[in-house]
């Protein structure tokens, strides 16, 4: 009998101490021994050279809308594009499904989707708002990995917005079983008052869309989550973070004893004002893309380590909520699962270290949402989840999406890197693939 199923043989192999020309044992489904010139036979051995071996990324901000939109999008379509990419598990967000995660049947529907069509593993996010207030115990209790509040209209009735008392309401149960609370913060105070000085005109343009919500909208709600995670002590996790101003206020309220961590996304760091305008509805996002500075600002306090973890925040519509004449009524979600990630390295590389980019992709999100008992890392005794990636260039092209729409904001862009294959628990991810359900370690 053969020692390991499968060597991989003289990978660039990005470790928590950072890249190493090393030989990668894998028995079953992790990884069994790594090394210079392993020794041992196999069953199956692959000639890594030239390539970078990176631990599979955990996407801890995804909508696959399934059940209920899954012409939307859906878990196969989703997790496929997403393996195209780098990743290997997810969290999926509870807003798009219909019905939304916010009671026991709507996640155990959801459940039974993700693991009937999801190609890679998965962990599922309840939603806070006011409706599921009664049920977030029990939510808690079934396996969510933690719960997500929208401090503004979510764009979808059945998801409604968070005010402070809710959001606050929702924390204290949080806090009770030790689960994080994600929040999109901007303050839709904030927004209408800057509505009411400068009004919006309609139809609007993708500019009036970008200068309608200001960063103030986004500073604002921070503070006021930040309050309520000081007083109810639940661990606080900020997405879709699009300014260094903010990272500048969560690392202030970090050093006062706040559990609090930051989250942006690839479109935050790849497009700009600029850029958004000229690609149109496909880069609608909310918060907005911002300015060239704050841009450029958000890649300072990056490099400085001072964001915690980047996940795609995919949320994609069908092409007829991105078309029409008025910018302000059309679906506000990037869809960029596939393409983020590997347009990322390149930038990202003259910024920062692999390792660093393996712990804001991986690593981070694993720990943060209690997942890396199993994923987040290449060690010994973990599953075997991986990328490999080459620097090789190309051009992305409508007919390379794999998600259900062919909408992306990248469409054009060039990636000087590629992710050559994906593996799942020691296999190579493929439309055999099966996803499991994953339960924060320890619940």
């Amino acid at each position: 009998m053969s020692e390991f199923d499968t060597i991989l043989r003289q990978a660039s192999v990005v470790t928590d101490d950072g890249v190493r020309t090393l030989d990668v044992g894998i028995s079953g489904e992790i990884f069994a021994e790594i090394a210079e010139n392993l020794a041992g036979s196999c069953e199956l051995e692959i000639d890594a050279t030239g390539k970078v071996l990176f631990p599979g990324l955990v996407d801890a901000n995804v909508r696959f809308n399934e059940p209920g939109r899954t012409e939307w999008e859906g878990f196969a379509t989703g997790s496929a594009a997403l393996a195209a990419g780098g990743g290997t598990s997810f969290i999926d967000m509870p807003v798009n499904s219909s019905p939304p995660v916010l009671d026991l049947a709507s996640f155990a529907a959801k459940r039974r989707a993700g693991e009937a069509h999801s190609r890679l593993d998965f962990a599922l996010w309840g939603g806070l708002t006011p409706d599921s207030l009664p049920h977030l115990a029990n939510l808690a209790r079934a396996g969510v990995t933690g719960f997500k509040a929208i401090l503004c209209p979510s764009g979808l009735d059945d998801f409604s917005a968070a005010n402070e008392g809710t959001l606050r309401k929702g924390m204290h149960v949080a806090a009770e079983f030790h689960l994080p609370v994600a929040v999109h913060a901007e303050s839709q105070a904030v927004i209408a008052a800057h509505q009411r000085e400068f009004p919006v005109p309609r139809p609007g343009t993708m500019a009036d869309w970008l200068a309608s919500r200001p960063v103030a909208a986004e500073i604002a709600a921070i503070e006021m989550a930040l309050a309520c995670a000081r007083d109810t002590g639940c661990a606080l996790h900020v997405i879709h973070v699009s300014a260094p101003e903010s990272i500048d206020l969560i690392h202030a309220a970090r050093r006062e004893g706040i559990n609090v961590t930051a989250e942006t996304s690839p479109h935050y760091l790849l497009l700009d004002r600029a850029a958004a305008e000229g690609i149109g509805p496909a880069a609608k996002c909310a918060p907005p893309l911002r300015c060239t500075g704050t841009l450029d600002g958000l890649w300072r306090v990056l490099a400085a380590g001072e964001i915690d973890s980047i996940s795609s925040a995919h949320s994609p519509a069908p092409p007829e909520l991105k078309d029409g004449g008025d910018i302000f009524s059309m679906w506000a979600g990037i869809a960029g699962c596939q393409h983020g990630f590997p347009l990322l390295v390149e930038r990202a590389l003259q910024e920062t270290t692999w390792q660093r980019l393996a712990a804001l992709f991986s690593t981070n999100p694993a720990r943060r949402f209690r997942l890396d008992g199993r994923k987040g890392r290449i060690a010994p005794g973990l599953d075997a989840d991986f990328c490999l990636l080459v620097p090789e260039e190309s051009t992305i092209d409508a007919g390379d999406l794999l998600t259900r729409h062919s909408l992306s904001p990248y469409l054009g862009m060039r990636s000087a890197w590629q992710v050559a294959a994906t593996w799942l628990r020691g296999h190579p991810v493929s439309p055999a693939t099966h996803g499991r359900f994953l339960l924060p370690d320890d619940s």
